[in-house]
This record gives structure tokens, sequence and C-alpha cells, in this order.
């Protein structure tokens, strides 16, 4: 089957492909290793039908720095369980720091800004004294290798510095943004059983600043591992905690210490970071990726395709909650300079990230598909009202981006800035599908199928079919694939995760069409997680607030942002006590959704109804609602007789979209 191309809206100009890292790589093969590669779309299939010899090749090419050299490339390669690099040491820590271009000591590492204009440049010297000092200071506090660090804090340069100390360490990190409420921190950091919380005293959005310390102060109370606290003073420099249960040390007094800036070897697949899942089935699940893995999968990411290297820019506007955050300050392993924002990208108006990408001269400027939206109903036209001419990129993940995006890019910031909407997950800490510096841009698509990455469409039956829409698998082991899920010892959380559908195939819960020019749609996630502004939240968590009420008898979420609407609304579904007015519940329990989960997560509306729809075992339809909203007929959306109150999905038909 064949469908009509769309237009094209951006092509690669020659003269920079034959200066890009892709093509040295290509030029690099032919020439070491004997093959000979046309274009893009060969190169794709041979790295991932080969794996072995791609991802050995890439680490050569990319200069991994073993301390230890591996044995082979793959120990074993099935899913899950595949081992890379068996008996290999590293350090990710020293790919970020050690020396190579663009790392000179008076090379600019870090910009930063906060939305109040608060700023701070660090070279990668200061970083590397800062780092050093940070170390040491997490030594005296007993912080050893495989001890967890956790950090309730912004994306600024101290928390950067923080994460890197750590991995130097061979410890293991773990990050929430700072509007996240108690009750979401806990759920993730209680679990992992952290000796050092690092926390701000507070943050700024939307003009408005805001005191974390009696979060803090529940979390101190309640995570009994924790041996001490750091205190970064963020809003004030007079902030203070008290020392009980454990002692208080403020931020510079950790960076004081003296010691040399070393770099723990750890076998390559040590623990680096524990990122997490959104909790729509429950907590949390804690998702842990490797030096190793996130090493190369983000060199490979960062300089082939994102083709970012020495006087590079780079930027994305991302809360540390987000995996985006993690992606963003591996600029560092390329030599690039990383951009970070701390505060909302809406204020006081639209063109602050704008206004950030002319200042800084952003070079790869990535923000979420809703951002864009945005800006195309605002009709902002930022390339007449800044210069923006150091810009060659727009990435764009978080959504779908939709074909009104891709023009409005291509009209309003430049023909010739490349458009890189690129889709992966927090599992794998990357994109697998998106962009590449020798692949066009056409309209509403992903350029391509990452390097190593064996992305295929899977119809009903499990085969790969092109041209239509299936379900999202990888058939083949990458290295940033979860070495394992938190407390989970005999790996059946993660196989429940993934594998449960197709046996030794990563399911990843997206809808996509691999076109046969090899780009790719995706047509949204088939969960229902809740992505509001960057912060990435599951529907259980959700609950867990809405109907800790006495008033709320059920409840359901949906997202209408993931339901075809990229600038859709968050609607909460009420089923009230008899007797209850949603107008005497409503202000507390946006108050208490606020506090407890994020100012994001607050629902736009909320809405009365008698039941909430259910399965016949009992579970909230949420996926099949949000079809509905969606305009997806109810016959297509879901089987009435799977259903233990099909009557129930009336007062959703009045609201579909249509």
């Amino acid at each position: 089957m064949s469908i009509g191309t769309p237009d094209v809206l951006w092509r690669p100009d020659p003269s920079r492909v034959g200066r890009s890292r892709m093509v040295a790589f290509r030029d690099w093969l032919r020439a070491e290793r004997g093959l000979d590669f046309g274009d893009y779309d060969a190169l794709w299939a041979w790295s991932t039908s080969d794996i072995e010899a791609f991802w050995g090749a890439a680490a050569e090419f990319l200069g991994v720095r073993f301390h230890q050299p591996p044995s082979r490339i793959l120990g074993a390669a099935t899913m899950p369980g595949a081992q890379w690099f068996p008996g290999a040491t590293l350090n990710y820590a020293e790919h970020a720091l050690g020396p190579g271009p663009g790392k000179g000591d008076h090379d600019l590492a870090v910009l930063f800004h906060r939305e109040d204009g608060l700023a701070e440049k660090v070279n990668f010297g200061e970083l590397r004294r800062q780092v050093a000092g940070a170390r040491a200071g997490l030594v005296a506090l007993g912080v050893r290798r495989g001890d967890r660090v956790v950090a309730l804090a912004p994306n600024t340069p101290r928390t950067l510095v923080a994460f890197l100390a750590a991995a130097s360490l061979g410890a293991v990190w773990s990050s929430c943004s700072p509007d996240f409420g108690a009750r979401a921190i806990a759920d993730r950091f209680t679990q992992i059983e952290p000796t050092v919380l690092i926390t701000v005293d507070g943050y700024v959005y939307n003009g408005r600043t805001f005191d974390v310390r009696s979060t803090v102060e529940q979390l101190r109370s309640g995570i009994p591992s924790l041996k001490a606290t750091v205190l970064i003073p963020y809003l004030s420099d007079e902030a203070t905690l008290p020392d009980g249960p454990h002692p208080v040390v403020r931020w510079d007094d950790l960076v004081r210490h003296e010691g040399s800036l070393e770099f723990e070897p750890v076998p390559f697949d040590h623990p680096l970071w524990v990122l997490y899942s959104s909790g729509t089935t429950g907590l949390p699940k804690g998702i842990v990726q490797d030096h190793g893995g996130i090493v190369l999968e983000h060199l490979k990411m960062l300089a082939l395709h994102c083709d970012l290297g020495p006087g590079e820019r780079f930027f994305w506007f991302t809360t540390t909650g987000w995996m985006m955050w993690n992606f963003l300050i591996s600029g560092l392993l390329v030599g690039a300079t990383i951009v970070l924002y701390d505060g909302s990208p809406g204020h006081p108006d639209l063109g602050a990230l704008w206004r950030l990408a002319e200042w800084t001269r952003v070079t790869y400027f990535g923000t979420s598909a809703p951002f864009i939206q945005s800006c195309l109903k605002q009709h902002l036209q930022p390339a007449r009202s800044h210069d923006l001419s150091a810009l060659r990129a727009i990435g764009s993940t978080g959504a779908p981006l939709t074909p009104e995006g891709f023009r409005w890019i291509a009209d309003e910031i430049g023909h010739g800035v490349q458009i890189c909407s690129v889709s992966g997950g927090t599992d794998l800490c990357t994109a697998f599908v998106g962009s590449a510096p020798d692949v066009p841009v056409w309209l509403g698509e992903l350029s391509c199928r990452a390097l190593g990455a064996a992305v295929f469409a899977y119809d009903d039956e499990g085969r790969p079919v092109t041209n239509a829409v299936g379900e999202l698998v990888i058939t083949r082991p990458m290295p940033s694939m979860p070495v394992f899920f938190w407390n989970d010892p005999d790996g059946a959380r993660l196989h429940e995760a993934y594998f449960d559908t197709y046996p030794g195939v990563w399911r990843h819960g997206d809808w996509i069409m691999i076109t046969d020019r090899g780009s790719a749609v995706i047509y949204g996630r088939s969960d229902s997680t809740l992505n509001r502004g960057g912060v990435r939240m599951g529907t259980s968590e959700f609950y867990r607030v809405v109907e800790g009420f006495d008033e709320i008898v059920d409840s359901l979420v949906i997202d209408t942002s993931g339901a075809g609407q990229p600038d859709g609304e968050l609607l909460c579904f009420l089923v009230l006590a008899p007797g209850v007015e949603l107008s005497t519940v409503e202000p507390r329990l946006r108050a208490e959704l606020r506090s407890g989960l994020s100012p994001r997560h607050v629902p736009n509306r909320f809405i009365v109804i008698d039941e909430v729809p259910r399965t016949l075992n009992g579970k909230k339809c949420e996926v099949p609602v949000k079809k509905i909203l969606a305009g997806v007929a109810p016959d297509r959306a879901v089987s009435r007789d799977a259903l233990a109150n099909p009557d129930s999905l009336t007062p959703f038909l009045g609201l579909a979209k249509t």
C-alpha cells in the first residue's frame, strides 16, 4: 500500500550535510570497517540488523572512554535481559567533564536564565571546580558508590553540579521538580531510600515565588534513610531549615570542600539515575538506566542525529522531573553549551523563550508541541520580532506536532530551520523516532527511525505493517533500555510493562504509522498519562487526591491534549455524594490538587456525572472516554458488552469533538 507524499518543508543543505557527524560516521565505517552505505535508510537497516557491529562501531567512533575494555559488545541479545559491553567500566561524569573538543577550561559549558532575569554563565573550568567540591562534600556526608542522592530542585547550574558530583562517585541520582506536591515527591523518593536530599527553599514561576520548605520538612521526616539534607538558597540567601531529624548543610559549605575531580569506574550497567513512570496503575515505577547505556545512546542522538558539538548552543524547555532534562544536560558529552531555563514559558508572555533564544544565540531549540500550538494560536512571528539567525533546528516532543504546527515553524521561524519532531520515552531516556541531518522533513511527519532503533508498527496479529497505523514496537535491544525497575527483584513488573503482549518484543504503548519513505506519524499514546506543561503524571496519583474527599464518590480524569487536541483541556468528571453541590467542594479540590500534585494538574473544568464508565472487572474506562471526546464513534471506541454500565457513556457523547 502506498500513500500520497506530503509537502517537503525542509531539505538538507548539501554543504552542511557534508560537514555533519552523520556523514563523518559513514565515511569512518567505509574506511575502518569496509562498509559503504549510500544513504540514511541503508545505514539504519544495517544498524538494526547487525546491532552488535553497529553499537560497537558507534562506541569507537563517538569516543566512549572505557577504563576496562569490554570482553565483547553484546553478551546476551534477549529482551528483557540484554547484556551490553560485559566487563567494561566507565563513568558518565567523565564523558561530560573530561577533556575533549569544546571543553577547554575557558569554553562555555552552561548558560542559565530564570524568568525574573537572574542569569549565570559557567565555563568548563568552573564547572569542574564546582563538581570537585560538591563531590568531596558528598563524600564527607557519607555518600558512597550505589547510594542514592535525590534532588528537589529546578533546572539550574547547581542542580547540574549536584548530579555530576553524584555520578562521579557512582552514586545513583533522582530528581523531582519543586512544583510537585509532597505526596507525588514522596511516592518517588521514598521507594529508593536515598542517603542525601538536595533541595531548594522555593522556586519562581509565572511571576510568583513559592516557598517549598514545608514540603521539604515532610520529606525529611518521612524518609528514614536520609542522613543529611543540602539546602540551596534559591529565593533567599537567608533561608534555613531546622537541623532535626538529621543535619542540614548549606550548598556553599558543600562545594567549599577541597577535593580533586575523580571519576569512579563503574560497570557498563551500573545504575546512573532513576526516572519514573507516570504512576497510572499505582505508585510510579522507578526506571533504572545505566552509565554505559546512557553515555552511548545520548552520544549517538546528540552527535549524529542532532549534529551537536563544540560551538553549538543546545536548549530544551524542561523541568528536572521530565526526562528531557536528562537529555538536555547530556549536551555536555559532545562539547556543546547547554542553555538552562527556569520558569514559565509564558511569563510575562509567550515571547519569553524566543527572547531567550535571541539572547543566548541558541542553535538547537527544543520545546513541546503544545507550546508550538500556543504560539500559532496567538499568531506569534518570532523571526520578525527577534534575531534568531543562529537557530538552525527546532525540536518538538511531548505530544504529536500537528501539521499546522509544522507549517507555523516553517513560516514564522524560517524555511531554513530543520523541524525535528521526535518521539521516545522516559523508559529509554531518548527518542527512537525523530530526525537526522541528511533526511528531509515532510509535513506532519517524523523524518526517520533512529539508528539502532528497530521500530516497527505491528498490526493486531503482531505483523509489521507499512503505511498503516499499528502498535509501536521495538524488536531489537537498545543499550539505554532499563537495567531494571526499582524493587522488582525478579523482573516481573518490567516484563509486564513492555513484554507481555509480544514475547521478546518491546511494546511501547503508542500508535504509529511507518511510511514507505521511512518516516513516521505518531497518533498518541495508548495509555492515559497526563502530560501538562512538561510534567508527566499518572491518573492514579490524581485519583488518590480527588477521591480522598468524602464528598466525592468516584472520578475520571481525561487529558484531551492527547486526544487529537494538542492544546486541549484537562477535564475531571465527578460523581458526588448525595446532597453535595459542586460549588461547595470545587475550591478545596483545586487547592489540594495544586499543593498535592502540581499547579499544572488543576483541571480546566470539573463536570458532574452520575457514574464513571467501568469494565466488567471494575476498571475505569479512561482510554475509551478519551477516544469518544476526540470524536471517535462510541461503538469504535469501546464495546458496550465489555462495560458493567454501558449507559454511563451517554454524558460524554455531548462533549465529543465534532
